[in-house]
């Protein structure tokens, strides 16, 4: 069947398409309904299956691979490799799940998992999966006051840490940040499991609470663990993403129609079976890290590699060894990370041997026209846009290899997924926008399996958060899109990163977009900031594939602001533009615009827990202190 046929079953035929599904994994017991709709939004698939995420990702593997590699762990940051094969894997896994259940720890409860990217995080995740534990995994190096909400939120039985992580060659003391998270929680969990790496010789332990992972695994070596068996829909993990309240929201996702999602999407979307190789760029702590670097490979009966460190050491063309190293056939990463790696020789990228690799897929934010270019022009392989979010757990948007190659439009990550009921609606109308007509992204419910279920302990949130925008019951993605005569989807930014000039309403992401197409640009951030004349005025933070002079920048400066105003007119563009050496990111590489905005209105740059580089941010406030290279 080709994607048409494919994706007009699953929306036509929806229950008879997932039972199809349904039959990739594992089920004890089997479901006895596929999908339960009486309490909409709310949905309810696989109903009465019992499953279990981690027996369908490592224990059915053992007798046809059990002596296929299950993960690689390659840290640049220590210089130490890990190959694990699915006997190892389970070996380790059964023996983390017994250290756990010694801590009182059992089905229903939070676990939470503050670890670096290391194939440790990755056993701990499928402990936790095995023995019927909720995992709730923040990332490593969050500043304690966050943690130390989502403690409170999720109120766990236990914490697991590393004693550190490293950046850069940098130690980050993980222990003290978990340490005065604690204090700061109302719910402190009864004990802390630290997995020492050796990485923070003075990492403090509290007699009594704390827990040295090394001495407890010991009397657990040869420990068999049975596989508690979940009912599909029971929650099997929480994973926290930001809120406009400030409060974190805890994304649940059950068990079964997870597993169900992740499976089509590994053979239909990333086109990774058995005995094949993917390599997510991503970090454990986010979404992507839980269904492509740990869930779905192993799911699918592949070799998962796990990469910590900068892709840029030991130099640009480190990812690209992996690749050719371990014949990795599909990577995923984000187009923040290409952007990157933009800025130094594609001769990093060509001197490895890809034949192996198929496809390079992108996704985490919007992927531009120039950066797709660039990536794709240096690989000669398929590049290939998608787009989800934390919320749905697996794409919503993509182009699918795996069941037929559609040809790629730059800027737009393809189309439709199965089940994914997607319309570009009016805001204020809530009709169907037209073709190449600006609106917001919905998904009609029910939504589809491996979506989130609801936000842990707040099924109120739940509604108003995602379903209560519209006079129908339809989950808004908050994100523009128009979409063409051919059904592909362009995503155009979040519907709150609107900026009126004069009027006019622009997204911040088309400026971007025509910003970075001029070519010395290799990264731009827009944002709106406040102008009495006008009401808003978009302003420009850039970096250079070269630096140069006064001069130079001032040039580049100008050239901006008059691309900007032949794509998009004259209202667009850019009011100042600053450049800098490097945009203020998160650790997973999303540019903070939130921070830009508030630094260049003079306010609170707010939480900045997950800056990647403290010097990034002082670039922008030198920037701003001088003025800007053009405009002001």
């Amino acid at each position: 069947m080709g994607y048409e046929a494919i994706y007009r079953h699953s929306i036509e035929q929806p229950e008879a398409f997932w039972a199809e599904q349904a039959r990739a994994i594992h089920w004890r017991t089997p479901p006895k309904q596929i999908l339960d709709y009486s309490r909409p939004p709310f949905r309810r698939w696989f109903v009465g299956g019992e499953t279990n995420l981690c027996h369908n990702a490592v224990d059915r593997h053992l007798a046809a691979r059990g002596d296929q590699l299950a993960i690689i762990g390659v840290s640049t940051e220590t210089g130490q490799t890990r190959e694990l094969t699915y006997r190892d894997l389970y070996r380790e896994v059964n023996t983390f799940a017994a250290v756990l259940q010694s801590l009182d720890v059992g089905k229903g409860d939070r676990v939470v998992i503050y670890l670096p990217h290391t194939v440790e995080a990755a056993v701990a995740m499928l402990a936790c999966a095995r023995i019927g534990a909720i995992h709730s995994v923040v990332f490593g190096g969050f500043a304690s006051h966050n943690l130390a909400l989502r403690i409170d939120d999720a109120q766990p039985k236990l914490l697991i840490c590393a004693d550190a992580g490293s950046r850069g060659g940098k130690v980050i003391p993980y222990k003290p940040l978990v340490d005065e998270a604690l204090e700061l929680s109302s719910a402190p969990p009864p004990h802390v499991l630290v997995i020492n790496r050796g990485l923070d010789p003075q990492s403090p332990m509290t007699p009594g609470r704390d827990v040295d992972y090394a001495t407890a695994s010991t009397a657990h070596a040869n420990a068999d663990v049975p596989v508690q068996w979940l009912e599909s829909n029971e929650p099997g993990y929480i994973l926290y993403t930001s809120g406009t309240t400030g409060k974190p929201k805890g994304v649940q996702r059950d068990v079964g129609g997870y597993a169900v999602a992740l499976m089509l999407s590994m053979k239909m979307i990333y086109d990774v079976g058995p005995g094949q190789v993917m390599f997510s760029t991503s970090d454990v702590g986010w979404v992507v890290g839980h269904s492509y670097n740990v869930y779905g490979p192993l799911l699918a009966g592949a070799t998962t590699i796990l990469y910590e460190g900068l892709p840029t050491v030991p130099d640009p063309g480190v990812w690209w060894d992996i690749c050719a190293r371990y014949g990795v056939r599909t990577m995923f990463s984000s187009p923040t990370a290409v952007r990157a790696l933009k800025k130094f020789d594609a001769d990093y990228i060509r001197r490895h041997d890809l034949s192996a690799l198929q496809y390079l897929f992108l996704a985490g934010e919007p992927l531009d026209e120039p950066t797709a270019q660039w990536i794709q022009d240096a690989l000669g392989k398929p590049v290939i846009d998608n787009y989800w979010q934390t919320e749905t757990g697996w794409p919503v948007l993509s182009l699918m290899p795996g069941v037929e190659m559609k040809p790629t439009k730059l800027g737009s990550p393809g189309l439709p997924t199965p089940g994914y009921r997607l319309r570009v609606i009016d805001e204020t109308t809530g009709e169907d926008a037209a073709a190449h007509e600006k609106g917001v992204l919905v998904i009609e419910p029910p939504l589809p399996p491996g979506c989130l279920s609801t936000i842990w302990g707040n099924d109120e949130r739940f509604l108003a958060g995602y379903f209560g925008h519209f006079k129908q019951p339809l989950y808004s993605s908050l994100d523009w899109a128009i979409r063409d005569e051919d059904g592909y989807t362009f995503i155009l930014g979040r519907s709150d990163d609107v900026i009126n000039v004069a009027g006019h309403r622009l997204g911040t992401r088309e400026i971007e977009e025509s910003v970075s197409s001029y070519g010395a640009v290799a990264e731009a951030a827009v944002i709106g900031v406040s102008d009495e004349l006008k009401g808003q005025v978009p302003v420009v933070f850039a970096t250079l594939r070269q630096t140069g002079d006064d001069a130079a920048r001032a040039e580049a400066a100008k050239g901006m602001r008059q691309t900007v105003e032949h794509n998009l007119g004259a209202v667009a563009r850019p009011a100042r533009v600053y450049i800098v050496n490097a945009l203020p990111k998160t650790r997973s590489g999303k540019l903070l615009r939130r921070s830009l905005q508030a630094l260049a209105q003079g306010a609170d740059p707010g939480d900045l827990s997950t800056l990647d580089d403290p010097g990034a941010l002082e670039e922008v406030k030198q920037a701003l202190a001088r003025g800007p290279d053009v405009g002001g």
